[in-house]
């Protein structure tokens, strides 16, 4: 009720009220903090039906205060005071005296911190969300990965990997830059959670789309954290040291140093990561950890024409696949990062990176394929031995010219050596377990990569507001030498019988080569006050080479020196691509969106120089592309995306170059692919209410892809020989949809998630020159608790259900399965010093036709510590996989072929460690 309206109605009851008396209600107010009387506090009843006011008073020195006669009946009572938020309750009055006690008043200085500690937890701000990471309590130091563990809408899976809003996050930024390039696990697995301040998830836009304002649809889900204002001077890091006791010199061990140093706008870290426990979390399938991508090159032309070129596997390097989560690995990491900023105007940014990881795996696989009627068995085992060593070196310089000019250097630099070898013993087996063909392999391989790169962009601004110029160039050349060797025995069977064997013992070598040279310029144009074009052109001229020569062992010589034509190609490809583009964009509060195309001219001189042929191509492509925003409510937005784009062949597929490093299942390339193209659709949502602590994320896509390059398999059922030829095909597409429902149920202090989800694809295939298709349907619920107490417990519990059908036009047989995950996280601390902490994976399959048992593992880990000198210092002893069932069983169902293979892995192992925290004195002093 308004002041002014409360003083008339006092006036008007002070002048014409009653004074036939009833009852008495009376009460004490007080401060609610520090219990002292509040003076002068307005005390009212007012009639609940039309809010009238019916008796006030007003609170003595004391707090007391009495309101006389009044008539039984219900009322409502409210206090009011100038210093205090308005207390407002109902209440039953009878004919007798009623004493309502302590009232006790909020002040509104502290209602407003209240509302600021609740409920600015989390903020949605266009495409950013930002958590305050005060808010979100962690163990003393703890590092950004448990952090992001207790963010609403963020997870951290077992393997490392984070999404966030249902998207897999790409980048880590810390205070808006890279953090030893963009390796996301190096940032939230050392850096320390209480050295942040703020974490901001977001879609990062490119570089071009930043500056112009006008939105390309290119994003990535990124992560930036913000540091403290005080974590920013002087220095912090910590030492991590971890052995296995009682053992022999086969022991696991870790050995963890990170370390950054502030000193005004110059920030340097370091870091060394070495054990034997896979701890560290650099995955070998990143290829930004070790450069140029292994394989063959690749050439995409994404939505805007822009041509790259990459590394792709599958190729004759024949480089064995390396996952991490199988086998066991010895690696040493480490790094220097160093950033530094003058007058505001000039940046840099330098890190080199070494890494070195050694690597064994034994892998056992059996598979079955169908082949019309014929159904064929394989069993194999291979032993894999890797020792890859990889130098890089990114530098970033960036100047402010002055208010409207900018130009920017980056250059790249990357190193990257392996040897391997791989020992494969395998049969083949028909019907009644009549043999087919049985196989000895060794590949040992030895190959040198280098990527070299480097990028100029000049950025202008002109007086008028988003009118702007920049021009890009880069520059980038991908080498890579290989020296392999294959020996082999290969054995065909006929009903059973040996009917021939070839014995196969060469030398590979391949020297491949790629430069490319991209140029583009671009001017945006105001056109009203919330619209502006944005025009660009680009050109791009690459050309590549793979000289690839086989050598059979002379007996004779005693070399390998007798060269094999049919093994042995020199292909050279040169290609030139022109691409015009206008966009339109708006900018408003609440909505935003860009719609534009473009046009690629692009022209293909691709040469066969062991064959003397050549095939020429043009392309004209055609880019739409758009993309909408609307923000329709505080903290909510929705977007749309809209992309077109043209993938072209690879070298290797293009070029007519047969693969015969397994005798059995052997690849040839074809020169008459054509390009594919896929239109994406991307809808997103996200809102988060403060008042209740809930946040809802969904998301919808959905992809098409015309001419997609696929594999047709010529399979022989009577050697089970398997010849795959690349071609074309329609009729690809793939839909994902997403959901997840957060809330904080405060009555028992718990947050919980809710998050399903489903995907289905659809694929052609090709066997025998028959086509068909493959179909899959994947649905999942999860469901995510959590809650925490200061130095009391940590406890969290998340279950993961999916269901799982596939089916193929090559077997009438749907193969469906359930698979389950539940994890439990749970910390107890044992006093103010001790914490128990410990987590347990129950992983089951649902058992199939094929595979008759279900495929049930327990993983169960502990760890005691206790801290010292203000958890300053750890020493703990931990115990992984206490029930020694870390095994490494995969099953798939891939189109006509099921499989289950086996891994080794890490299993039962303790070890005791200790590890230091440490932040320069002052900062404590400080504090």
């Amino acid at each position: 009720m308004p002041k002014i309206t409360l003083t008339i109605a006092i006036l008007f009851l002070f002048s014409f009220s009653a004074f036939s008396q009833k009852a008495i209600i009376s009460g004490v107010v007080t401060d609610s903090k520090d219990k002292t009387a509040v003076h002068n506090s307005v005390v009212a009843l007012l009639t609940p039906v039309d809010s009238i006011l019916y008796r006030f008073t007003r609170s003595d020195k004391k707090g007391n205060f009495n309101l006389k006669n009044v008539k039984a009946g219900n009322y409502i009572l409210m206090t009011s005071h100038s210093q205090y938020a308005d207390y407002v309750d109902a209440i039953i009055v009878n004919d007798n005296d009623k004493n309502l006690g302590t009232i006790a008043l909020k002040s509104k200085i502290e209602v407003l911190r209240e509302v600021v500690v609740k409920t600015g937890s989390i903020r949605i701000k266009g495409d950013t969300t930002s958590y305050r990471a005060s808010d979100f309590k962690v163990d003393a130091n703890a590092n950004v990965e448990e952090l992001l563990k207790k963010l609403p809408g963020i997870q951290v899976d077992r393997n490392g990997v984070i999404k966030a809003m249902g998207e897999t996050v790409q980048k880590v930024l810390v205070d808006g830059e890279e953090f030893f390039g963009d390796d996301p696990g190096m940032a939230v697995k050392n850096l320390r959670a209480d050295a942040v301040k703020e974490v901001q998830v977001f879609n990062k836009k490119s570089e071009q789309a930043e500056f112009t304002g006008i939105d390309d649809g290119k994003t990535q889900k990124t992560i930036n954290l913000k540091l403290k204002e005080d974590k920013k001077k002087g220095y912090f890091g910590k030492i991590d040291g971890a052995n296995q006791p009682f053992t022999d010199a086969d022991s696991r061990y870790n050995t963890n140093l990170m370390v950054s140093s502030f000193k005004g706008k110059r920030k340097l870290s370091a870091f060394l990561l070495n054990g034997n426990t896979g701890q560290d979390g650099l995955s070998w399938e990143d290829s930004e950890k070790f450069g140029a991508r292994d394989g063959n090159i690749s050439m995409n032309m994404d939505d805007d024409g822009n041509v790259s070129y990459e590394w792709v596997g599958g190729s004759n390097d024949g480089e064995p696949y390396v996952n991490t989560q199988n086998g066991f690995i010895k690696n040493t990491n480490a790094g220097i990062q160093y950033t530094n900023k003058w007058n505001e105007k000039q940046n840099l940014n330098v890190s080199p990176k070494f890494n070195q990881q050694i690597y064994t795996n034994n892998n056992s696989r059996i598979s079955q394929t169908q082949v019309g009627d014929t159904f064929l068995n394989e069993e194999s085992s291979t032993e894999t031995n890797v020792n890859r060593r990889n130098f890089k070196l990114n530098a970033v310089y960036d100047v402010k010219l002055d208010s409207v000019n900018s130009i920017k250097f980056s250059a790249k630099t990357n190193f990257y050596q392996t040897q391997s070898d791989e020992f494969t013993n395998r049969k083949t087996t028909g019907e009644a377990d009549v043999l087919k063909n049985k196989q000895q392999r060794t590949f040992i391989t030895d190959s040198d990569k280098s990527a070299l790169s480097a990028g100029l962009l000049f950025k202008h601004k002109f007086a008028k507001a988003r009118r702007t110029f920049s021009f890009s160039s880069s520059w980038s050349l991908l080498n890579t030498n290989s020296n392999n060797i294959l020996k082999s025995s290969n054995e065909s069977y006929i009903n059973g019988n040996f009917d021939s064997k070839v014995d196969v013992n060469q030398n590979k070598i391949g020297d491949r080569a790629n430069q490319n040279f991209t140029a583009s310029v671009s001017y945006s144009e105001p056109i009203a006050k919330q619209l502006a074009l944005q025009f660009s052109y680009q050109i791009t001229y690459d050309k590549g080479k793979n000289n690839y020569f086989t050598y059979d062992y002379s007996e004779d010589t005693a070399k390998y020196d007798e060269l094999v034509t049919s093994l042995s190609n020199q292909f050279e490809q040169a290609v030139v691509t022109q691409r015009p583009n206008v966009r339109l964009s708006y900018n408003a509060k609440k909505i935003n969106y860009s719609i534009g195309s473009g046009f690629g001219f692009t022209t293909f001189d691709l040469q066969d120089l062991s064959m003397n042929k050549e095939y020429k191509r043009n392309y004209t492509n055609f880019f739409p592309s758009a993309n909408f925003s609307y923000k329709y409510k505080s903290n909510s937005n929705l977007r749309f995306d809209y992309q077109g784009s043209t993938r072209q062949p690879s070298l290797e597929q293009l070029q007519p170059l047969r693969n015969n490093q397994d005798f059995f299942n052997q690849t040839l390339g074809n020169p008459d692919l054509k390009q594919s193209f896929t239109n994406r659709i991307n809808i997103n949502q996200n809102s988060y209410n403060m008042l209740t602590e809930t946040q809802i994320y969904q998301g919808l896509s959905f992809s098409t892809t015309a001419n997609q390059i696929i594999y047709n398999s010529t399979i022989d059922p009577e050697t089970a020989k398997t010849i795959s030829k690349p071609i074309n095909s329609n009729g690809n597409f793939s839909a994902n949809f997403y959901f997840g429902y957060g809330l904080k149920i405060k009555k028992i202090d718990l947050y919980a998630d809710f998050r399903p989800n489903i995907n289905y694809n659809k694929s052609v295939i090709s066997i025998n020159d028959k086509m068909g298709d493959t179909k899959n349907l994947n649905t999942g619920f999860s469901v995510y608790l959590s809650k925490y107490k200061q130095k009391k417990y940590d406890i969290s519990l998340s279950n993961r259900f999916s269901y799982n059908r596939s089916s193929t036009t090559q077997n009438s047989e749907v193969k469906s399965f359930n698979t389950n995950e539940l994890n439990l996280n749970l910390g107890v601390f044992l006093g103010e010093k001790w914490k128990l902490s410990t987590d347990y994976n129950l992983s089951t399959r649902q058992k199939t036709i094929d595979f008759q048992d279900n495929l049930t593992n327990q993983l169960w880990n502990a760890r005691l510590q206790r801290t010292f000198k203000k958890d300053e210092f750890t020493a703990y002893i931990m115990v992984r996989d206490i029930l020694n069932q870390n095994i490494g069983i995969q099953r798939n169902v891939y189109q006509n072929t099921i499989s289950q293979e086996q891994n080794d892995r890490l299993k039962r192992y303790a070890m005791i460690g200790f590890t230091w925290n440490f932040k320069n004195g002052g900062e404590t002093a400080k504090k």
